[in-house]
C-alpha cells in the first residue's frame, strides 16, 4: 500500500475540519481530505441559518437556555455554555474573514426558528448560510501554506499504532481504485453526518457515518446514537429528493396544513408550527396515520407581502423546477433524516477516547445537543468546536509506527445499500418499538459478510452503514422511554432514570452513564 505523511490529517471539508485545518496551519502541515468532493458537505446544504446571541435584544444566557429546552435533559451544560459564549467571537471573525451575511442597512438582520426566544439567526444570500461560511473558511484555510486539500472516493479505516493510539487513516483513491495510507500524528473526524444510512434524508449521498463506524472499529466510544432528528418539512414528491424546506419558513409563518386544508400544529403543541423539531416531525406523522394520508403541507400563500423568491432563492428555485410555485401553492412535506445528536464521544476540546483521535462537527457528540438539536446550532457548534479541536490537536505527541485498526482483511455485509436503509427507516424512523428494534438487530447480526477481492466505494459505505444501523438499533432498544429525536411508543414518556448519556465501544454493551 502506497502512503503519503503529513503532521495532521483533517478528514472531511465542510465548516468544522476547514476551521480546524486553519488553527492547526501555524503548527505544521495539515492535510485536509474530502470525500468525494470539496464542495459536498452537510455544510453546503444548510439553508436555515446560524444561531448567535448578537442581538440588542438576545443574551447568551437565553441562547443557553433555549438549546438547553431543546436538548430534553442531555444537554452537557458545561459544552453549551462553551457554544453561546465562544460563538459570538466566532461570528465576528467570519465577518471579518469576508462571510457577507444579510443585512439591514448596516445591521446584521436576525430572524427567529423553532424553540428560540429571540430572533438570534444570521442568514446568508436568504437560504444559503451554509454554503457562504464554507465558502470563507475554504478561501482562508487555502490561502495558508500549510493547509493542502485532496479529494478520494472516501476513508476506509483508521491507522493505530502498538497502543491503541491514531496515527492516519486509510482512503480509498477514486482515480485508481486502490487505498492509499495517510500517516500524521493527529487525526481528525470531521466525516459530518449519517443521513443517508436511512432511506428518507435530506443529506447528500456522501453522509453514510463513514467516521462514526471508522472510530467505533477503532475502539472509540460512541455515545447518544439513538439520538437522530428527522427535518420535519422535507419536500415530499415522487421522482424529487428529499430537499429540505427550511425551518425559517415557519419562523416567516409558514403554516402546516392536513389534506384537508385545516392547520393541525396546535392540537399537538402550545408553540403550534414553531414548536421543537421533534415534535413537529411526529405530529405530522400522527396526522397522516390519523387521516389516512402520505403527507402534509406546507402554506406560505398568505403571506403575499413576502418576496420568497428573494428571501429563500434556492428553495423558490428548487420548488419551482418540481413545478411548486410557493407564492400560489402549498408544498407536500413529511419528515427525513436530518441530523445525528449522537456521534463520536468528545470532551470539550474535540478529544475522543482513542489517543490522538478528534472528532467535530455533526460527527462528535460534545453533548451540546442532548436528546434534539435547538435549529440552526450545528454551524455554530461546527465553527467553535472546530476550533477548539485544532487549538488541541496542537499539543499531541505522535505516534509509534501504524498498522492497520481491526481486522486484517476487512468484511462486507451480504446486503444492498437500499435494503439496509429501509431497515433503519422502518425500524430505527421516526417512531420505533422494542419488537421492531429486537427484528432490525437480530437481522444485521445474522447477516453474513465475507471478504472482496476489490471493494469498492459502494462496498466501504455498504459495511459502514451495516455498522451504524446496528449501533443505533441497539441504543433505541436499549433507552425504554421517549425524549427529544427518540421516541418509542411502547415506552411514551419520558423516564428519569434514562436521564444519562448511552454510549458503546466494540464490546457491544450499551450503557448509560
Amino acid at each position: 500500500m502506497d502512503s503519503i505523511n503529513t503532521d495532521y490529517l483533517v478528514i472531511g471539508a465542510g465548516v468544522a475540519g476547514l476551521r480546524a485545518a486553519i488553527e492547526l496551519a501555524n503548527s505544521g502541515d495539515v492535510l485536509v481530505v474530502a470525500k468525494e468532493s470539496l464542495r459536498e458537505s452537510a455544510s453546503e446544504y444548510a439553508q436555515g441559518g446560524i444561531a448567535v446571541a448578537l442581538s440588542d435584544d438576545d443574551e447568551v444566557s437565553l441562547h443557553e437556555q433555549d438549546t438547553l429546552y431543546a436538548g430534553d435533559g442531555l444537554c452537557d451544560v458545561a459544552a453549551v455554555r462553551t457554544l453561546v459564549e465562544e460563538g459570538p467571537h466566532a461570528i465576528q471573525e467570519l465577518i471579518e474573514w469576508g462571510t457577507e451575511f444579510d443585512r439591514d442597512g448596516t445591521r446584521l438582520l436576525f430572524t427567529r426558528e423553532g424553540a428560540h426566544s429571540r430572533n438570534r439567526i444570521l442568514h446568508a444570500h436568504g437560504d444559503s448560510t451554509g454554503r457562504e461560511i464554507a465558502r470563507t473558511l475554504y478561501w482562508k484555510a487555502a490561502s495558508l501554506s500549510n493547509v493542502q486539500f485532496r479529494s478520494f472516493a472516501g476513508m476506509t479505516d483508521l491507522l493505530l499504532d502498538d497502543n491503541g493510539c491514531a496515527a492516519g487513516a486509510i482512503v480509498l483513491n477514486q482515480e485508481t481504485g486502490l487505498r492509499l495510507a495517510i500517516h500524521a500524528k493527529a487525526v481528525l473526524l470531521a466525516t459530518g453526518g449519517l443521513g443517508h444510512v436511512y432511506l428518507e434524508t435530506t443529506n447528500p449521498d456522501v453522509a453514510t457515518g463513514d467516521g462514526v463506524a471508522a472510530a467505533f472499529r477503532a475502539g472509540a466510544e460512541i455515545r447518544d446514537i439513538e439520538f437522530v432528528q428527522f427535518h420535519p418539512t422535507a419536500l415530499h414528491m415522487q421522482g424529487a429528493p428529499r430537499f429540505l424546506l427550511s425551518e425559517a419558513l415557519r419562523g416567516e409563518g409558514a403554516y402546516l396544513r392536513n389534506q384537508a386544508g385545516e392547520r393541525f400544529m396546535d392540537r399537538y403543541h402550545e408553540m403550534g408550527e414553531l414548536a421543537p423539531r421533534d415534535v413537529v416531525s411526529r405530529s405530522i406523522v400522527a396526522e397522516t396515520i390519523r387521516t389516512g394520508t402520505e403527507h402534509a403541507y406546507l402554506d406560505l400563500t398568505h403571506r403575499t407581502d413576502l418576496d420568497i423568491a428573494q428571501r429563500f432563492p434556492r428553495i423558490f428555485e428548487t420548488c419551482m423546477h418540481y413545478g411548486i410555485d410557493l407564492r400560489t401553492q402549498s408544498a407536500p412535506v413529511y419528515p427525513a433524516v436530518h441530523y445525528s445528536m449522537g456521534g463520536v464521544y468528545t470532551d470539550l476540546h474535540g478529544r475522543t477516547t482513542v489517543p490522538n483521535l478528534f472528532a467535530a462537527g455533526e460527527v462528535a457528540a460534545t453533548g451540546v445537543h442532548g436528546a434534539n438539536r435547538l435549529a440552526s446550532n450545528s454551524l455554530l457548534e461546527g465553527i467553535v468546536y472546530g476550533a477548539r479541536t485544532g487549538k488541541a490537536m496542537r499539543d499531541v505527541r505522535p505516534a509509534s509506527a501504524p498498522r492497520v485498526n481491526g481486522e486484517k482483511v476487512a468484511k462486507f455485509p451480504d446486503a444492498t445499500e437500499v435494503e439496509l436503509r429501509t431497515l433503519a427507516w422502518t425500524a430505527c424512523g421516526v417512531q420505533r418499538n422494542a419488537k421492531d428494534l429486537q427484528a432490525a438487530k437480530d437481522k444485521l447480526a445474522a447477516m453474513e459478510c465475507a471478504t472482496l477481492d476489490d471493494p469498492s466505494r459502494q462496498d466501504y459505505e455498504v459495511r459502514n452503514i451495516h455498522t451504524v444501523t446496528q449501533l443505533i438499533a441497539a441504543c433505541a432498544l436499549a433507552r425504554e422511554e421517549s425524549r427529544g429525536g427518540h421516541y418509542r411508543t411502547d415506552f411514551p414518556q419520558k423516564d428519569p432514570r434514562f436521564e444519562k448519556h448511552s454510549t458503546i465501544t466494540r464490546r457491544g454493551t450499551v450503557r448509560f452513564v
